[in-house]
Parts: C-alpha cells; structure tokens; sequence
C-alpha cells in the first residue's frame, strides 16, 4: 500500500458532521459524504462548497461570521441528513398509501415540503425547551421577589440540565447510538489527518474521539455567554413579562452565537494552559455525542477525508447519480488508479464491437 503527503500539505481545518450510517467532511472549498451501504461498499458524494464570505466578504468578519456559520451549518446539515438517505438506498423502498396520498396532494415538491416542516417543528421543539421553559422559570423566580442573578443563574442551569438530560437520553436510541459512533470516526480522522499521520483506521483509532473545534462545545458556550451576557443585561434592563423576556432572548441569539463563535476558535486554536482548562468542559461533553467507532466507520470517515481534500481517484466507478464506489479504504487514496473495465465478454477486443 502506498500512501503520499497530500494530506499533510494540506493547513486548513477539515470539518465534518456524522450522518445517517456515514460522515460528511468539508474543506473550504468542497463536501464530501460517505455512506456504507447494506451490501458494505462505500458511496461517495463529492459536491463543490463556496464559503458565503467568498461572495459577501463582509459576512467573514468576526462576530458576524459566527452567526452566518450557524444558520449555514443547519441549512447544509438538513440537506447532507438528506443527502445520505438517499445514497443509502432507503428512500428506493415501495412507497406507502400515505406516501402516494401525499405526493398526489403536494405534488412533486413533497420531499422538500416535508423537510421544510420537520426544520420548523425541530427549530419549534428547540426553542420552546430550551429558551421558553428557561425564560418562563426565570419570570416566576423573579415574580416571586428573586434578584436578577439569582433566576438568570437558575434559568441557565436550567438550560444546561436540559441540554445534558437531552443528550444522554438520545443516546439510548439505537440509530442515534450508531451516528454517535460515526460522530467518533469523524473526529479521530480529523485528528489523523492533522497530526501528519497516514489516514489508515489503525492509526486512526488510535486519536481522541474528542476533538475541540466539535459543534458539542459550542453549544455548551453559547449557553455559558448567554448567561453571563443575560446577567449583566438583567441587572440592567429587567423584564418582568414572559412573553417579552422570550422574544429579548431570541432577539439576542445572534449577539451570542457571534460571540460564542469566536471564543470556539480562539480556545481552540490556542496551546496555552488557561485555553486547555477554558474549553475541557466542552471537550468532556462529547463524551455524550461520540462513541468509540469500528473500523468500517473509520473507512467511512478516511474516504470522505481523501476524497474532499483529494477528489476522486482515477478510473473511480460511479453510480448512475455520478457518487463514487469503494470497497476499501485506500481505494480513496490519492493516487490510487482503478483497473480499467473489462470489455463485454461477446466483444472484439480490438474494435470493441460485437462479432459477426
């Protein structure tokens, strides 16, 4: 096996996400999404991605770029979880009654319709655990005669509680067990990848499964500034009605997510003692989103890494939707050259037409 310095040359960060039974990872200028199939090979979708602070370089500023990389990372997140069903082959199924009543009555859109209102009802379900019940506990403490640090503490407890409750106990789920794990090959061949080393699933398994820049810790920041920054904000502007106190916390979500953003980055990319003690909270956080991967999911992970910083090797097979096909790991190698196809057995060799 031959392995070259590709990957080594290349500074920038690699991100990823887990998806359905595979890993996405995207460098700056490209995704790539890999799904094992039931049949165990590997497919490949390789897309083009052009970074939004590229057309609207403004939107790249700090403080503004941590609010446009949260709400792109849902939009493209929604779209890769798409994405990956369909490479699985599930969607292929025979459709049921409701499945045809629905597409009769919506129309060709009925997919995207669909995803639209499981986006609204998943945004709905976050905001109402998550900013409504913190919000409507700190409108009673405070009714109740509480001093503004004393319920703007107890909400964000509340929050995190939530959040930690909510986190273990989708654990639990099978399916979701097994994105965990995905979640684990992403970030241990990220790190792989970064340390120099050949991408290969021994090295590989031999990484953290926590990983610094992972979205796990920014969420714990984002609440941990939204309940310093609400502190200071209700000493100084209380609000005593419910429904106000939600909407000023929505209102704010931006300022926090900007803000939050550039914290992430900054202990992350820092070596220093104090970045290492600031950002442990969130790294032992993944504890609860990560699992420890096999090797089939670490060659899910190393070919979608290959593949986005690389592209697709020559000669690579291709389904009809043009994603790329692997039975094994280093088939996604840079350099890697797949065989030529064999002509039709009924085939002249030489012109490659059918015999008289």
């Amino acid at each position: 096996m031959i392995h070259t310095s590709a990957q080594q040359e290349k500074k920038f960060d690699v991100g990823g996400q887990a998806v359905m039974e595979g890993v996405m990872m995207r460098s700056p200028n490209a995704t790539a999404v890999t799904v094992r199939r039931p049949d165990g090979t590997m497919v490949t979708k390789l897309s083009p991605f052009v970074p939004l602070k590229e057309k609207y370089p403004w939107m790249g500023k700090p403080f503004i770029r941590g609010v446009v990389n949260m709400c792109t990372m849902l939009y493209y997140g929604m779209n890769t979880l798409s994405d990956s069903t369909k490479m699985l082959g599930i969607l292929d199924e025979e459709p049921t009654k409701f499945e045809i009543w629905l597409s009769k009555k919506l129309g060709k859109g009925v997919d995207k319709i669909v995803m639209g209102v499981a986006i609204v009802l998943a945004v709905a379900l976050s905001l109402g655990i998550f900013m409504a019940l913190p919000a409507g506990l700190e409108s009673i403490l405070k009714n109740a005669g509480m001093g503004p640090v004393g319920y703007t503490l107890l909400g964000g407890l509340l929050k995190v509680v939530l959040l930690l409750g909510y986190m273990f106990l989708v654990g639990f789920i099978p399916d979701i067990r097994r994105t965990f794990q995905y979640h684990g090959a992403e970030h241990k061949s990220v790190h792989c990848q970064e340390s120099g080393l050949p991408l290969t699933p021994e090295n590989a398994q031999t990484f953290s499964r926590l990983h610094p820049r992972c979205g796990t810790a920014f969420l714990l920041i984002v609440f941990v500034i939204s309940i310093l920054l609400f502190l200071v904000l209700n000493i100084l502007l209380p609000i005593n009605n419910f429904f106000l106190r939600f909407l000023f916390h929505l209102a704010m979500l931006p300022i926090v997510a900007g803000v939050s953003y550039e914290v992430l980055m900054g202990l992350a990319h820092s070596k220093s003692r104090a970045a290492c003690i600031l950002r442990a909270p969130g790294m032992q956080m993944q504890r609860l989103t990560t699992r420890e991967p096999d090797a089939s999911m670490l060659e899910c992970a190393i070919v979608s890494v290959n593949v986005v910083l690389n592209g697709f090797p020559e000669g690579t097979p291709k389904t009809p939707e043009g994603w790329g096909i692997f039975r094994t790991y280093d088939e996604s190698e840079p350099g890697h050259v797949f065989p030529a196809p064999e002509a039709p057995a009924d085939a002249n060799p030489e012109t490659q037409e059918p015999r008289a």
